[in-house]
């Protein structure tokens, strides 16, 4: 890179102009003084201005490169670098490399750093758009596209939510630049529920940003709620319909069955049996909210299930002669020990051979099956498959996904006149969880069903 010769004689003449200002005043004041005659004296100006033009030069044609490297440089071009001879260029030149190598530096870190708050903005697992002053969208996360859609940038909010609630607000905050939330469900298969968080940002962003727009799923929490209030309406009402039924006949009995022994002893028969349905329900609800708040904690220990069935078949041996039923225990022994706690498996089964045995055909057979299962757990640990298989008229498969759900009862007549709440599957799924196993269901109307319980085995 060679610097313009013209360029540089302009530069150079003011430069010894004023270098050699001083001397050339002294050599000519020292002629009129007569103490040196004028041709010397113009001749030592001539020499000193001379001097100063030969000295002066290389040095500003290497400050001239360089300058014309630098400004090359600022545009972003890679020009080649300048080899200075003198002292001063040499100094310069190293100074400017120290420039450059700390902006190159600079500029890697933030080209990191931006790289990383993209990586964030894009992993972050909430949906968050970027807005500008007019409502369109500067961009959004990775979440938000999963969601709704990819987002072309400037593209109105409303081509992806179609939310007056959310809309009104969303121009609410850009016109007084305060923040808000609003709740809003967004029509899809699993109806989706969400609260969105905006907030104004203090000053735009480069790419004209001014509000931030994140939505939270709330969808879970809402279900949980729903849930909550219709167990409460479920249980008062599972508790009202009993405790009714004594309190009329308490009346009775004080009023015009007083006398009356053969209505005594009937009402007395229903109020024990209401008394006990009660106390059934109450039990189960005691037993469920055990359940639930140990459901995450994993049980320690280890059970033999080939014992546990045994006991479970012995216990319901009784309830089933009464239905001339009959219980088939078929185990394919030996089985590994599994984990777990062995009163919380023989109530999982308890529930299950009472089930069959009272949904169950009279006279039929109700079999208990366990085996190693196949295939075994996703971490390939083994398991063992619990199968209680029954002969009744079978269940819709349109219910069979609800059946674990509290209170939920297929024939709420026939189950409350069997004694049944309407808690047994769902303290056997919870149980189930606990025990990080599995529960299938299968049945077929007019053949049976079958409720298969996998479990994991003890590993040597």
């Amino acid at each position: 890179m060679l610097a313009d010769p013209v360029h540089i004689g302009r530069r150079l003449l003011p430069v010894v102009a004023v270098l050699s200002l001083p001397t050339v005043v002294v050599l000519l004041v020292l002629a009129t003084q007569g103490w040196l005659d004028v041709g010397p004296a113009l001749a030592g100006c001539a020499v000193t201005v001379s001097l100063l033009a030969v000295a002066l030069r290389p040095t500003l044609r290497e400050l001239a490169e360089i300058a014309r490297y630098a400004r090359v440089l600022g545009r972003g071009e890679p020009p080649p670098q300048p080899q200075p001879i003198t002292g001063t260029g040499s100094d310069m030149m190293v100074a400017l490399r120290q420039v450059v190598r700390a902006w190159h530096d600079q500029r890697d870190e933030l080209s990191a750093a931006l790289k990383f708050h993209e990586a964030l903005f894009d992993d972050l697992p909430s949906p968050i758009f970027l807005i500008d002053a007019q409502r369109r969208v500067v961009r959004c996360n990775r979440a938000a596209e999963e969601i709704f859609g990819r987002q072309p940038p400037g593209r109105d909010l409303t081509g992806s939510l179609r939310v007056p609630d959310l809309l009104e607000t969303l121009d609410r905050v850009l016109a007084e630049g305060s923040g808000d939330e609003v709740e809003f469900s967004q029509p899809s298969p699993d109806d989706r529920q969400f609260r969105a968080m905006i907030r104004r940002l203090a000053s735009p962003g480069a790419d004209g940003t001014v509000a931030i727009l994140a939505l939270h799923d709330i969808s879970a929490m809402k279900r949980i709620e729903q849930m909550r209030a219709d167990f409460v309406a479920n249980a008062s009402h599972e508790l009202r319909t009993p405790l009714a039924a004594l309190l009329g006949f308490i009346e009775t009995l004080r009023g015009p069955a007083r006398d009356d022994a053969e209505a005594r002893d009937r009402f007395l028969a229903i109020m024990q049996e209401q008394g006990e349905r009660m106390s059934r329900l109450i039990a189960d609800l005691l037993t469920l909210s055990r359940i639930e708040l140990q459901e995450y904690a994993r049980p320690e220990g280890h059970a033999d299930i080939a014992a546990v069935l045994k006991r479970v078949v012995s216990s319901q041996q009784l309830a089933a002669v009464q239905r001339r039923m009959e219980l088939v225990l078929d185990i394919a022994e030996p089985l590994p020990p599994l984990y777990g706690q062995e009163e919380d498996l023989e109530q999982i089964f308890q529930n299950l051979v009472d089930n069959a045995l009272k949904y169950g055909r009279d006279g039929t057979s109700v079999t208990i099956s366990a085996r190693p299962a196949e295939p075994q757990s996703l971490d390939g640990r083994p398991m063992v498959a619990v199968a209680v298989i029954d002969q009744g008229e079978g269940i819709a498969r349109q219910h069979l996904p609800r059946l674990t759900e509290r209170f939920f009862r297929v024939d709420t007549a026939r189950s409350r006149r069997l004694g049944g709440t309407g808690l047994g599957l769902a303290i056997v799924k919870h149980l189930v969880n606990r025990h990080r196993g599995q529960l299938s269901i299968d049945s077929r109307e007019g053949v049976g069903s079958s409720f298969t319980v996998s479990l994991p085995a003890k590993i040597n």
